[in-house]
């Protein structure tokens, strides 16, 4: 009766362990994911700051005009 209890525990033990593992690694990733989204929506609001402070002239001769600064921000900064 002990070592069917030792299996039982022991079993259990690993499968907590999994599982603790899994939302651990889960946590982590989700963190991560935030933390580069969070990253990329800063250089998003930084190149439209920065296009926006052009002058009409200068976003010309990148060939954009003000109604363009936000899609061509977009696909800069997330392709």
């Amino acid at each position: 009766m002990v070592n069917t209890m030792n299996y039982v525990v022991s079993t259990t033990s690993g499968a907590l362990n999994d599982a603790i593992a899994e939302l651990v690694g889960k946590a982590v990733s989700l963190v991560s994911n935030a933390a580069e989204a969070f990253a990329l929506k800063r250089e998003y609001r930084k190149t439209v700051s920065e296009l926006s402070s052009l002058s009409g002239r200068e976003l010309a001769d990148l060939g954009l005009n003000r109604s363009s600064i936000h899609a061509a921000a977009f696909e800069a900064v997330y392709g």
